[in-house]
C-alpha cells in the first residue's frame, strides 16, 4: 500500500450545477471509481427533499458520515475515486476532509439563472427548482484557505472535465 492514499475528488456545488454528469465523466476519463452522493442519503432524507423540505444539519450528518466511510474504503483499497456531493457548507467540506489528506474539492459554480434553467429542464429528480433558494441560502462559497478548485459551469461537461484534469494536474 502506498504511503499516502490515492486521490478522491469531491465535485461539489448547488443542485443543477452538473455534479453528477461532471463527476461521472471525470471518473470515466481517469478510470477511477465513482459514487453519486445522493445514493448515500437515507430514504427519509430523499422523501423530505421530494416533499420540498430542505435538509437540516442533523439530516445531513449520517449522509456525510456514509460518504466519509466510502472515501475511507477507497483509501484502504488503494483506489482513487470521484464523488459528487453538494458540500454546501464549510463544516460539511471539513468533515469530508478530516483525516483525509487525499480529498480534493472541485466547486462547480454558475449563475442562478443558468442553474434555474437546468433544474427546470430535469425530470424525475427529487430536487425541484423551488428548492434552489434553500441551496443558495445554505451555500458557503469556498474560501481561499480551503484550497478548492473553482470551475465555471458555463462550458460543456466535457470541457469542464478537461479543465479539472488540467488544473488538478491529473494528466
Amino acid at each position: 500500500m502506498p504511503d499516502s492514499p490515492p486521490p478522491v475528488i469531491v465535485v461539489m456545488g448547488v443542485a443543477g450545477t452538473g455534479k453528477t454528469t461532471v463527476g461521472a465523466l471525470l471518473a470515466g476519463k481517469l478510470g477511477w471509481r465513482y459514487a453519486e452522493a445522493d445514493e448515500f442519503h437515507s430514504a427519509a432524507n430523499v422523501a423530505k427533499m421530494a416533499a420540498g423540505q430542505p435538509l437540516t444539519d442533523d439530516d445531513r450528518a449520517p449522509w456525510l458520515a456514509a460518504i466519509g466511510r466510502w472515501i475511507d474504503e477507497l483509501a484502504a483499497e488503494g483506489t482513487p475515486g470521484v464523488v459528487s456531493c453538494s458540500g454546501l457548507r464549510r463544516q460539511y467540506r471539513d468533515q469530508l476532509r478530516e483525516g483525509r489528506p487525499q480529498v480534493r474539492l472541485v466547486f462547480l459554480d454558475g449563475s442562478r439563472e443558468l442553474i434555474t434553467r437546468r433544474l427546470a429542464a430535469r425530470h424525475g429528480h427529487f430536487m425541484r427548482v423551488e428548492m434552489l433558494d434553500s441551496q443558495f441560502a445554505a451555500l458557503e462559497p469556498p474560501q481561499p484557505d480551503e484550497d478548492v478548485l473553482e470551475v465555471s459551469i458555463a462550458a460543456t461537461p466535457e470541457q469542464i472535465v478537461d479543465e479539472i484534469v488540467l488544473r488538478s494536474r491529473l494528466h
